[in-house]
């Protein structure tokens, strides 16, 4: 499902002094829309804004599966206490506020007005939904490959593949490589010792 963001604005701002696009409005815009999403939208349903259009997601089993298994490689490797969110907003530059399948923070890394940082996000994996998968291989690569995100997993349970983005510089990925469920995806290049098994990934 899909809202242009336009329409919203011109109801979440009414009545509010409009001021010059910044970082800082961005995010007070975002927080009126997410607040009143909340309350339209049915629970079991991921609420993303990309590119100032809303989309709504169902949450599903092959979903959350897939979802466990990524985590469980993350805390296998950094241990428990390792800082990895799942579907947890997260503000980007522009008008978007994503809620990323899994995400890894850096060691250290700290809430600012009581939000993580997108530039302490060192993981990023999404897992494809049929009716947002263009976000996913689009505008959402283009985000965190300016973000700076050093690694990019798309996890596609319809075809059976993932597709691994590394090595971000000037809003491009220099490196992408597909693989197959049943191949580890090996991160050991960014993050020593890391392996995700696929094998158990569902297919859909």
């Amino acid at each position: 499902m899909t809202i242009s963001l336009e329409r919203t604005v011109s109801i979440a701002t009414d009545g509010m002094e409009m001021a010059e696009p910044t970082e800082h409005h961005d995010e007070q815009v975002l927080d009126e829309l997410f607040e009143r999403l909340e309350q339209a939208f049915p629970e079991g349903y991921r609420v993303e804004i990309v590119e100032g259009a809303i989309f709504m997601t169902p949450q599903r089993d092959v979903h959350w599966t897939t979802i466990r298994w990524i985590v469980r490689a993350l805390e296998d490797r950094f241990g428990m206490h390792v800082l990895v969110m799942s579907d947890v907003r997260i503000d980007f530059p522009g008008e978007n506020g994503l809620c990323p399948d899994v995400f890894k923070l850096a060691d250290g890394a700290k809430k600012d007005r009581g939000r993580w940082r997108y530039q302490d996000i060192e993981f990023i994996a999404e897992v494809i939904s049929k009716g947002t998968a263009h976000n996913d291989y689009g505008p959402k690569k283009a985000i965190y490959a300016e973000a700076g995100i050093p690694v990019y997993v798309i996890a596609d349970p319809h075809t059976g593949r993932c597709r691994v983005f590394t090595q971000p510089r000037d809003g491009e990925y220099r490196i992408e490589t597909t693989l197959a469920y049943g191949l580890p995806i090996d991160l050991t290049p960014t993050f020593p010792g890391l392996t995700i098994p696929t094998a158990d990934f569902p297919r859909d």
